[in-house]
C-alpha cells in the first residue's frame, strides 16, 4: 500500500522570496513516513530542502528545529502549539511563514 501524500502551500513573506526567484508561494508534496502516518510538517520542509535549499536553511537550524524567529501558522494555529514538525498536515495544508515580531 502506497504511503499517504499531500501537497503542501508554503505562503511567504517578502523578506524570504529572494531565496525563491521572488515567489510568494512555495508547493511540495510532503510524503507521510508509513502507510498509517499522515504527512508532517517536518516531512514537508525535508522535502523543501531538496527542491528549495536556500529558502529551508532560514526556516530551519542546524539541529531540523524551526528558527526561533519564525512562526509557521497552520490550520490558523502556530506549528509550535500543535506540535512543531511532528504537526499532521490535512490535505491541501497552507503554511503561512511569518518572521516573530520582537
Amino acid at each position: 500500500m502506497a504511503r499517504p501524500v499531500t501537497m503542501v502551500v508554503f505562503v511567504l513573506p517578502g523578506s524570504l522570496r529572494r531565496w525563491v526567484s521572488g515567489l510568494g508561494e512555495v508547493k511540495v508534496f510532503a510524503v507521510g513516513a508509513d502507510t498509517d502516518t499522515p504527512p508532517t510538517l517536518g516531512a514537508a520542509l525535508d522535502k523543501l530542502r531538496r527542491t528549495h535549499p536556500l529558502l529551508e536553511e532560514r526556516l530551519r537550524d542546524e539541529y531540523g528545529r524551526i528558527r526561533r524567529h519564525i512562526s509557521m501558522i497552520v490550520s490558523g494555529e502556530n506549528a509550535r502549539g500543535l506540535g512543531s514538525l511532528d504537526l499532521a498536515l490535512p490535505p491541501g495544508a497552507e503554511v503561512y511563514v511569518l518572521p516573530t515580531l520582537a
